[in-house]
């Protein structure tokens, strides 16, 4: 579903994602893992196309998307869940899921599937996004990118800052999405940047390991133990 290939990306004099390469393949969670500053976030950002990229290629089911804009990319089928959610916090929570559907007819039903995934969305449904509990704002940011239907699910650290009751809740989702898709939709292909180590193990069909803007390691899930990847995170 994704492919990427030779990426660099500079802020400045610095050189932040140094030739970073990996697949993303529908039906699979590829988790992307790595101490602060690596340049994980950077990646992402790149993926979506809110920083372009200095070299390299980034192509989607097939076609190359390099160049396109933002709003190209989710319209080509890529939702993105920023680190931070920023979510819209005057808005209620049916604006915000309205906000996922901004390029589609105005008339478009909100997807009464998100409220399967998320049942306390429905509940909260009239209540203002920025008066949800932190648990609360990140179910609908996933929710939000997901109203449009993506093909690829990126998310940046969905597990930071939140309750751990809802951080399983939140992996229920992303095995079911990846696993099944959303109704009417095909398997997903998940890319998820990740720091709670035991939650990505869990998830992961694929990894990949960065350090200083590279990817060092890389290799199936259920071989993370093994390959020491819990320990290569600690040092």
């Amino acid at each position: 579903m994704l492919k990427v290939e030779g990426i660099h990306q500079y802020y400045g004099g610095s050189h932040i994602l140094r030739n970073v390469g990996f697949e993303a393949r529908a039906g699979e969670v590829t988790v992307i893992l790595g101490r602060n500053g690596v340049g994980k976030t950077t990646l992402l950002k790149s993926l979506m196309g809110v920083v372009p990229v200095k070299a390299g290629t980034i192509s989607l089911d097939g076609q190359t998307i390099t160049r396109d804009t933002p709003y190209e990319r989710v319209r080509k089928g890529m939702g993105y869940v920023p680190q931070g959610r920023e979510i819209f916090g005057r808005l209620t929570v049916e604006e915000n899921l309205r906000m996922g559907l901004a390029y589609k007819s105005a008339r478009t039903p909100i997807p009464p599937q998100l409220f399967e995934l998320f049942p306390v969305l429905r509940q909260m449904l009239h209540r203002r996004g920025g008066d949800l509990s932190g648990g609360q704002q990140q179910q609908l940011a996933i929710a939000r990118a997901l109203a449009a239907g993506p093909k690829l699910l990126i998310l940046d650290e969905p597990t930071e800052g939140i309750q751990p009751s809802i951080i399983k809740d939140i992996g229920r989702v992303i095995r079911q999405l990846a696993d099944t898709g959303m109704e009417g939709h095909p398997p997903m292909a998940i890319v998820l940047v990740e720091q709670y180590y035991d939650f990505a193990a869990e998830l992961a069909d694929h990894y990949l390991v960065m350090e200083r803007g590279e990817v060092v390691m890389q290799g199936r899930g259920t071989s993370m133990e093994a390959d020491g990847v819990r320990r290569r995170l600690s040092i």
